[in-house]
């Protein structure tokens, strides 16, 4: 199996965008109502938002490819402060989505590894997230490479709808 990650461009847009509608209601489908679901991916998933995040120079995608498929995607922040973590000098990883048929790959390891070797690499000092609690795939996995949790906050999904989250911290 061929592995690859590079990191995406504003040509990328609909690639993610694709990816993205899928895997977010598969992350996090059952955590609301389907039309509040629906709108926040309405909103947060389309051609013009995800082109106008690959324009930002602070936003750094990466897309993982299998067999030259793309299969995944990550979102991260370089020095990104945010009130409750102390720690300086952080990259916050605002995304990492895989299509659920490859979860059992080890890809999501993978992708991470290049972000947190990607961020080393750029004097970062440590690594923060966010994950839905009712996500506990996502929660073990981030525990299992070193990420503790931090702190708590209320998601909002839509007008209507808030989910909680862990605020979770790796440093090394």
């Amino acid at each position: 199996m061929t592995i690859k990650i590079k990191r995406a461009n504003e040509q990328d847009y609909k690639t993610i965008v694709d990816i993205g509608r899928i895997s977010v209601v598969d992350a996090h489908g059952a955590s609301c109502s389907a039309e509040d679901m629906n709108d926040y991916v309405a909103r947060n998933y389309n051609d013009e938002a995800i082109r106008a995040e690959l324009l930002d120079p602070k936003n750094i995608y990466h897309l993982i490819y299998v067999q030259e498929q793309p299969v995944g995607f990550s979102k991260i922040v370089l020095n990104a402060a945010h009130p409750n973590i102390e720690q300086e000098h952080s990259t916050k990883l605002d995304r990492i989505y895989l299509l659920k048929e490859f979860h059992d790959l080890k890809l999501g390891y993978e992708l991470l590894k290049h972000n947190i070797e990607f961020s080393k690499a750029n004097g970062q000092t440590g690594m923060w997230l966010f994950t839905w609690t009712g996500n506990q795939r996502a929660v073990n996995f981030y525990e299992k490479v070193g990420f503790s949790i931090v702190g708590s906050h209320m998601f909002k999904v839509s007008e209507t709808h808030s989910n909680p989250n862990h605020h979770m911290l790796l440093i090394w």
